[in-house]
């Protein structure tokens, strides 16, 4: 079945109520870092400024940030510690209108979407969901972005400590279901530990068990990543053609590794300034037309809140921007909701299982 992508409709603007707002309203920066007393805070929905007297829908937006226009003209979206003097700044608290700002939920809702059930069994997914259609659909998803999108995956290193699960996601990169990756250290030493030493933490990634000294492995290619310069330059010098970060590399495709403070190393790739990595990540996010997150419950929820739930085409047409959180723990995928992030499509499953199932309904395997 192929995938269509829903049709988005635009505010009635020719109710009475949008009609006669005000223009928004805009202070300046007088310190930088510092947004102006009453700032209007950013959601993941479809924003309208009314600037001119039109009303102008906000790209790039990403929960919690501020609306700056710069002395240009342009309009961004940026967190607070990006203001600089001479910005200004939209102002406003209500998101009806009234103050020039729209916050506009319901553009991908269609009378089809409602139900007028109010009582159903299983409306909390849990581990006793059915996901069956669930995978069919992000299949069929993922045939439709590979032509005509671009996908993100944002994963953690589990199912990087199995050779078969390693191969699945590698894969999916060689397919062209891979747009981009974002993850940390572990993510990308215990795959490049996996193609070079076949085990991951020194345990063989084909059997499980754990090798002679193998606690040196991850140090010992870490270290040799660090020699070699670069991932890219390690892949190289060391033909390595199995993995997810080696098909990255020969495809180059892009990816991101956010440090943190429990790094060994790092590989040479990590970023350690926290805001750095997160305006690395935003660029990918701010690209992403469908983003899948697997067994990585902070990285998830640092990506829910800078995802808009919506995407600009470069023609101007909107489309929605989909968003999957898989994790073998309920409490995970959940906490996207109680984060106040996009709804996402959530499927509890290891993320071992769920990557196989995808590459094989995708003919990768």
């Amino acid at each position: 079945m192929a995938f269509t992508l829903p049709a988005y409709r635009e505010p009635d603007f020719s109710d009475h109520r949008l009609a006669s707002a005000p223009n928004a309203s805009w202070a300046s920066v007088e310190i930088a870092g510092v947004a102006p007393r009453g700032f209007h805070s950013t959601s993941m929905h479809p924003e309208y400024l009314k600037v001119d007297g039109e009303w102008v829908l906000v790209d790039g937006i990403a929960m919690d940030d501020v609306i700056r226009m710069r002395p240009d003209g342009r309009i961004q979206v940026v967190p607070e510690r990006m203001l600089k003097l001479g910005d200004k700044v939209a102002l406003g608290r209500t998101e009806d209108g009234e103050d020039g700002v729209y916050v506009w939920a319901d553009g991908f809702v269609s009378e089809e979407d409602v139900s007028s059930d109010r009582f159903s069994f299983r409306s909390v997914r849990s581990r006793e969901t059915s996901y069956a259609r669930d995978y069919d659909r992000l299949v069929e998803l993922l045939v439709h972005e590979r032509e005509h999108g671009n996908v993100l995956w944002v994963m953690g290193p589990a199912f990087t400590f199995d050779a078969d699960a390693r191969h699945a996601m590698q894969r999916l990169v060689e397919c062209g279901y891979v747009d981009g990756i974002m993850g940390g250290n572990a993510l990308a030493t215990h795959d490049l530990e996996g193609a070079y030493l076949h085990t991951a933490l020194g345990q063989d990634i084909y059997t499980q068990q754990s090798v002679p000294r193998g606690h040196y492995n991850h140090l010992d290619v870490i270290n040799e990543v660090r020699r070699a310069g670069s991932i890219h330059a390690f892949v190289e010098q060391n033909d390595i053609h199995d993995g997810i970060m080696a098909a990255m590399v020969r495809g180059e495709k892009p990816f991101v590794l956010a440090g943190s403070i429990r790094d060994d190393g790092p590989l040479p790739e990590v970023i350690g300034d926290a805001y750095e990595s997160q305006a690395k990540m935003y660029e990918l996010i701010h690209e992403a037309t469908t983003i899948v997150c697997m067994a990585t419950m902070l990285h998830t929820i640092a990506t829910g809140n800078l995802a808009a739930s919506y995407h600009i085409n470069a023609d101007g047409s909107v489309r929605p921007k989909y968003f999957y959180a898989v994790d073998a723990t309920e409490f995970a995928v959940n906490k996207l909701h109680d984060r106040g992030s996009l709804a996402a499509t959530t499927i509890v499953t290891n993320a071992r299982d769920f990557v196989q199932i995808i590459a094989g309904k995708l003919g990768c395997l």
